[in-house]
């Protein structure tokens, strides 16, 4: 298999986009009587460094051995249709079983893969009907003798811990093409992404109806979508967490805060039991993920909180990410965590995410402007990135009033994860990844006059408040958070008040985004509040800085209440010529439109304002699929 990542028109492939030389490529396929090589499972810190022992053979570890899907090329084509308003197939997604059988690997190769395990003294602790991931257990020198390595103790260059890897990469003795194992080295552990904000330092507009001024409740409401009765009926939302939670710190804030119980689901993941630690940023990051879903949904059916051991490695990742895509119940995920390393096996996942029309939202961190690597998944192609924003409002919490990136500068103490290195700076997290290529649906994006870039994927896609935001945790503390971990589970509940709108039309699910986010960014829609102030700067750089239109700051912006319709009705964007109706005239003449001169790009649904006759403002709303002419020009409709 080539190591280069073949093009995708919508930038499906997980054969697309990997672009540094450091990263988890697919296992190579090669005859049964030599070792598959799987490269990519060293980090590259342990290769320079000099390891502090051999890791104790009377350890054991926990691996997930990931398998790649079958049939991608077909896999890349039902994605683009799925998500291409013109296709047949526009939004006929998939079930898990469906996916399985035409995409999963085969049932063959997954006993290959058991019978693989079995022979070298690997316990087989976890399998799943997709045939995507074997979970097994095993003693050191076993896992040495199964994947030709020998496992070493380093000390962290920036944790106060140690951590073990291999000293080469992985290689085994099976014809099966493997796509990588978690497992082998525990570098990267999960983080959350918010913090406790500081008692001075990173001070915003204080207006909202919470203690100290701070947002609460129905404020996040009145300012994103005011007036809309939608309140998360008959949906479910779920959350990536690595830590437990304390229930009556909820029932505390939907007291509070004046807004229904929601009922709450746990699912432990990998043995975790479900009791808090005592860490505040850690529980309260759960805490956070919880109110905020609820604050925008009111009256969902319930939300699963999805709970992985508190020190999770990339294994516990794959696991809870495969448990969360078995339900297909559920419309719409957030995670407000990361785990650093690039998971090939996670992307796999949320690919067939999207397949089932599933929604996942990714805050994109806190470090500002991203010089390093951004911590995955946030830059993830298959997931929607969310940035952050300082909102100001009128009346304390009242109604909308402005919003401008959210920098908090430097506050002080160490940001050293999601800092790029750098330590104390805090701010909307933002920039080029450095793995995966650009998808097709973020280019036409004028990324020079923001700093982006046209060849690797941007971030973040949108954003949402992510300073002052009043958060009960810990059993019975409460206080100030701040972080893109507020702005993404934000976007998971007003989602599902899109979903809801869905399903009281007899439509499907919304699904991935981006596609449509996008498309309707390109047109100039009226459906995002458009952030055109403040930057991510830290320090002495200079990037990046909010601009018209999307930005590195804050993608495209936050929603307003006209983006429920505009995305439960998108079926593509046209361009469409306008001009005034004369008398016995059938289409337009002298081209002229409020909104641009002659050709504008309109989201099927959206209403765009015309000059009429004798220059009265009158109105059109586009309802009818139109498509470009056969010459490539725009059509032109009557009025």
């Amino acid at each position: 298999m080539d190591d280069r990542f073949s093009a995708n028109r919508f930038g499906w492939s997980l054969t697309q986009g990997l672009v540094a030389a450091a990263v988890v490529l697919f296992g190579m396929p090669v005859e049964a009587a030599q070792l598959q090589l799987l490269r990519g499972h060293v980090p590259p810190l342990a290769a320079r460094r000099q390891p502090i022992s051999r890791l104790s053979p009377a350890r054991q570890l926990d691996l997930a051995i990931g398998l790649p899907l079958r049939n991608q090329d077909a896999l890349n084509n039902l994605l683009e249709q799925l998500y291409n308003p013109t296709s047949t197939n526009y939004h006929r997604y998939l079930t898990p079983q469906q996916i399985a059988e035409r995409f999963g690997p085969t049932v063959e190769d997954y006993q290959a893969v058991l019978e693989f395990a079995q022979a070298n003294r690997l316990a087989i602790t976890g399998t799943y009907a997709n045939r995507m991931v074997v979970d097994v257990r095993g003693m050191v020198p076993d896992i040495e003798a199964a994947f030709h390595v020998t496992l070493r103790a380093y000390q962290h260059p920036e944790e106060a811990r140690e951590f073990y890897a291999p000293d080469t990469d992985p290689a085994v003795d099976l014809a099966t093409p493997l796509l990588e194992i978690n497992g082998l080295n525990d570098y990267h552990r999960a983080h959350p992404l918010s913090r406790l904000a500081p008692t001075t330092g990173g001070a915003g507009t204080s207006v909202g109806s919470g203690p100290g001024g701070n947002y609460r409740g129905n404020d996040f409401r009145n300012a994103y979508v005011p007036g809309v009765a939608l309140n998360g009926s008959g949906q479910i939302v779920g959350l990536v967490e690595f830590d437990g939670y304390y229930p009556g710190d909820i029932t505390t804030y939907e007291a509070q805060a004046g807004i229904p119980n929601v009922p709450l689901q746990n699912v432990l993941v990998d043995g975790f039991n479900g009791v808090p630690s005592t860490n505040a940023n850690s529980v309260g990051e759960v805490s956070l993920d919880i109110e905020m879903v609820i604050s925008m949904a009111t009256n969902l059916s319930s939300l699963v909180v999805f709970e992985g051991p508190q020190t999770a490695t990339t294994v516990n990742w794959v696991d809870l990410l495969l448990r969360m895509a078995s339900n297909n119940q559920i419309n719409q995920f957030s995670s407000s965590w990361s785990i650093g390393s690039v998971l090939t096996t996670g992307d796999q996942i949320f690919q067939t995410m999207a397949l089932q029309g599933q929604s996942f939202f990714q805050a994109t961190g806190d470090g500002d402007a991203y010089i390093l690597p951004v911590p995955w998944p946030g830059d993830s192609p298959y997931v929607t990135s969310v940035g952050g924003t300082t909102l100001t409002m009128n009346g304390n919490g009242l109604s909308y009033a402005s919003e401008t990136v959210w920098n908090s500068g430097f506050l002080g103490t160490n940001n050293v994860w999601f800092g790029n290195g750098r330590s104390g700076f805090w701010g909307s997290g933002g920039g080029v990844s450095a793995t995966y290529a650009i998808p097709a649906w973020q280019q036409g994006v004028n990324m020079g006059a923001v700093g982006g870039s046209t060849i690797n994927r941007n971030i973040p896609d949108v954003a949402m408040t992510a300073n002052q935001v009043w958060v009960n945790y810990l059993n019975g503390s409460s206080g100030s958070f701040i972080g893109t971990s507020c702005a993404a589970p934000l976007w998971a509940g007003f989602t599902a008040l899109v979903n809801q709108q869905c399903a009281a039309d007899g439509r499907p699910a919304v699904g991935f985004l981006d596609p449509a986010l996008y498309a309707l960014g390109k047109a100039a829609s009226p459906a995002f509040n458009d952030i055109t102030t403040g930057n991510s700067n830290w320090s002495t750089n200079n990037f990046f800085s909010a601009a018209s239109g999307y930005d590195l700051c804050t993608g495209w912006g936050t929603p307003t209440a006209s983006l429920i319709s505009a995305l439960e009705n998108f079926a593509g964007v046209v361009w469409v010529k306008f001009g005034i109706l004369g008398p016995g005239i059938g289409l337009y003449e002298n081209p002229y439109s409020t909104l641009a001169r002659g050709v504008s790009a309109v989201a099927l649904g959206g209403t765009v304002a015309i000059e009429g006759p004798g220059s009265t403002p009158e109105t059109m709303t586009i309802t009818t699929p139109l498509t470009l002419n056969a010459s490539g020009g725009p059509v032109t409709v009557g009025h």
